[in-house]
């Protein structure tokens, strides 16, 4: 031990010490093949003079060398030093083994287009956003198989309970219009809640889910407000393996174990269900009261449709929150301004289409103003056919006048004041007169409505003109004031528009609308209207029998549970409990003209 310490100390006097081998390729020993020189990490490509492409990868850095034709193979000469990296200096000489081969170095792939936007994944969730995702999955098994109305709006607090707790744990803070979008998606849900109509409660839905998304995301410009919706479903895989990864975590012991509250719940339901029971066979009263607020799970599609609606809540529940907690920044990847252009080249096209709409207006005008002898004198047409003829080509002149307008600012020069004074001028005039396009398109469609009763397509699309003047309307608006606000205030203007369609119920308007009209000595297409909903059952009501029972006997008013119950689904029970619909042939009348016959 001691003579092992001198000899130490001796050749540290005299600098024979054995420091330590130097990183890199390591010396070749004598008698061994010197080792193969590393590549770069870059795709190298070996292209025959018969067209045939092989991809090499780098090789590993441990990787001993077997002799020349490893170096031939590499594309390292076989003169090269070994600590040399560097590829034949000309890609298209062949190699040393003849074989007629070159290398071609392959441009490297390029990022993914979200990689830049993205977030850094978050830290697995916590306990309470992990039994907000198990409560929206349980409550989407148990109410969502019996239709849509106020369950809709039961599950949204859970779920926002989800992306509400995942935020705070990711030290999100939310902002006021982050809660404002999501006050705006839950008053959405109303829609259901008070109305039996499909197509304004699935307008209704798909708009509380897009103010959902921009909730979670907080996007200002108009890249993140269209591509907001995205985020949650490209989360979903990346939710679902981080929800397993938090519950892993919670269930492996520790101080925030989930496994006592998971015993304590299944003991809370062994208890709710044994004692639930007996209650209820005991007394007929409680039993009643018990199967009214108890959703029927053997009822409807069965146990597995709602087991498939529990996942799907679930993962609906782990993607909401992920969202919360590492949000795609969305209005990063917006377009830039476009290249400005001089003001010749950017104003003679829109100067002229100003004056063809001011043309057009002033014909419009003349033609309007003046009534239906005009239009029948220099057309041949009705008042009504001239109506329904323009309109549709009015609809579309507005929405490519929206998308001219967009383009137009993009490019609009902008070197200094006149340059401002001037979009200014020419886009405030091609706004106004866009403004008397959609009244003159409105005007038509009343007109034609006038002659032959309203109908949900008639109503849409006249609700869709009247938008789309009020998004002129902010245009104007923007190009007084900011344009930084333009996007967010049309995508509100566009919630509010959905909640007061839905609001207004449009089945019941069109039912009013068409017994007015009846009532004047107007034809009645009692077939259209038995194909309404229940929200046109108070306006239906109002016939005299034959028609009464003929026209409300094709509309359904199911007898679903409570949550799956909307307020005018309840309406039209009532009524049609305290007077039946009677037995009355409906053949003849429902394909014959209807003479006035309302209360």
């Amino acid at each position: 031990m001691s003579d092992g310490v001198e000899g130490n100390e001796e050749r540290r006097r005299t600098g024979d010490a054995a420091g330590p081998e130097p990183q890199g390729v390591p010396e070749p020993r004598p008698g061994e093949p010197e080792p193969a020189a590393l590549p770069e990490p870059a795709t190298l490509v070996k292209a025959g003079t018969a067209g045939r492409t092989e991809a090499r990868a780098g090789a590993k850095a441990d990787e001993p060398a077997t002799g020349e034709a490893d170096d031939a193979a590499s594309g390292t000469p076989a003169d090269a030093p070994p600590d040399s990296t560097d590829t034949p200096d000309d890609p298209e000489a062949p190699d040393e083994a003849g074989d007629g081969l070159r290398y071609e170095r392959l441009p490297d792939a390029p990022p993914p287009i979200l990689d830049g936007v993205r977030a850094r994944p978050p830290a697995p969730p916590g306990l309470a956003t992990l039994v907000a995702a198990a409560v929206t999955a349980l409550l989407s098994g148990l109410l969502l198989g019996d239709g849509l109305a106020v369950n809709a709006l039961i599950l949204a607090l859970p779920l926002a309970a989800a992306a509400w707790f995942a935020a705070r744990q990711a030290g999100r803070r939310p902002r006021r219009s982050s809660l404002c979008w999501g006050a705006g998606g839950l008053a959405l849900l109303a829609v259901p809640v008070w109305s039996d109509a499909e197509w304004p409660t699935l307008l209704a839905v798909l708009a509380a889910a897009g103010l959902g998304a921009l909730a979670l995301h907080g996007c200002r410009k108009w890249s993140g407000v269209l591509l907001a919706p995205l985020g949650p479903v490209l989360a979903v895989r990346r939710a679902l393996v981080w929800g397993w990864r938090g519950a892993r975590e919670r269930t492996a012991g520790g101080e925030k174990d989930l496994g006592p509250l998971l015993r304590s719940v299944l003991v809370a339901v062994v208890l709710l269900v044994v004692f639930g029971g007996l209650f209820a066979a005991a007394d007929r009263a409680f039993a009643d009261l018990l199967g009214s607020l108890v959703p029927d799970v053997d009822g409807g599609s069965g146990v597995p449709w709602r087991l498939f609606l529990a996942v799907l809540g679930l993962a609906a529940a782990l993607a909401v929150a992920h969202t919360a907690a590492a949000p795609t920044r969305w209005d990063g990847l917006g377009p830039g301004p476009g290249r400005p252009r001089g003001r010749v080249e950017w104003a003679l096209p829109l100067v002229l289409l100003d004056l063809l709409f001011a043309a057009f207006v002033a014909v419009q005008a003349a033609v309007l103003l003046r009534g239906e002898d005009v239009v029948r004198a220099s057309n041949g047409l009705t008042y009504s056919e001239y109506a329904r003829e323009g309109f549709w080509q009015l609809l579309f002149a507005t929405v490519l006048t929206l998308a001219v307008i967009s383009v137009a600012v993009r490019v609009a020069p902008r070197s200094g004041p006149r340059d401002q004074l001037l979009v200014r001028a020419v886009l405030g005039t091609l706004c106004l007169l866009t403004l008397v396009v959609v009244a003159s398109a409105v005007r038509r469609m009343d007109l034609y409505m006038g002659e032959y009763g309203l109908t949900r397509l008639r109503l849409s699309v006249v609700a869709m003109e009247l938008w789309l003047g009020a998004v002129v309307l902010l245009i104007l608006a923007a190009g007084v004031l900011s344009a930084r606000l333009l996007p967010r205030a049309v995508l509100a203007s566009a919630a509010v528009a959905v909640l007061a369609f839905g609001l207004a119920s449009p089945d019941k308007l069109i039912a009013e609308s068409n017994l007015d009209a009846h009532r004047d000595g107007r034809t009645l297409d009692l077939r259209y209207l038995s194909g309404l909903s229940a929200d046109a059952v108070p306006a239906l009501d109002r016939l005299d029998e034959p028609l009464r029972s003929c026209a409300l006997r094709s509309i359904s008013v199911p007898d679903a549970p409570w949550y799956a119950t909307s307020l005018s689904q309840a309406r039209a029970h009532d009524i049609l409990t305290a007077r039946p619909v009677r037995n009355h042939p409906c053949r003849d009348i429902l394909t014959d003209d209807i003479s006035p016959s309302v209360r």
